[in-house]
């Protein structure tokens, strides 16, 4: 089964929020082998449809504007920004926290706005 009939269109009416994935997000997702683990990862990031605030943490410094939410047994991380105009919540990007590792999610999520491929967070 491929990936993107795991991840939810964003567009269910009876949701409170719409949870959407960047092109970013969806590539790594397609990038974890793991089909269970990748239904996992969806699964979490689709419980922010709920209240996406009450979840997560907030980021710091180049990060700021962003979320962070803990998924398959603490190992990954979701990081996410809220679009409250449009009642959106954005997947910028999922991975596995590697402090200080150059694949660590929050570096990558990092590169991503620094080159342009994700929008930077509002303040």
């Amino acid at each position: 089964m491929d990936v993107q009939s795991f991840v939810h269109n964003g567009l269910d009416p009876h949701m409170a929020w719409h949870v959407l994935f960047t092109g970013a997000a969806m590539e790594s997702l397609k990038g974890i082998s793991d089909r269970r683990v990748q239904r996992l990862l969806v699964n979490r990031a689709q419980q922010l449809a709920d209240d996406p605030h009450a979840l997560g943490t907030p980021l710091r410094d180049e990060l700021r504007g962003l979320r962070s939410i803990r998924a398959v047994g603490q190992r990954y991380r979701i990081i996410f920004r809220i679009d409250e105009e449009r009642r959106s919540v954005i997947v910028i990007a999922v991975g596995i926290r590697r402090e200080g590792h150059r694949n660590d999610i929050y570096a990558l999520a990092q590169r991503l706005i620094r080159l342009g491929l994700v929008e930077p967070p509002q303040d």
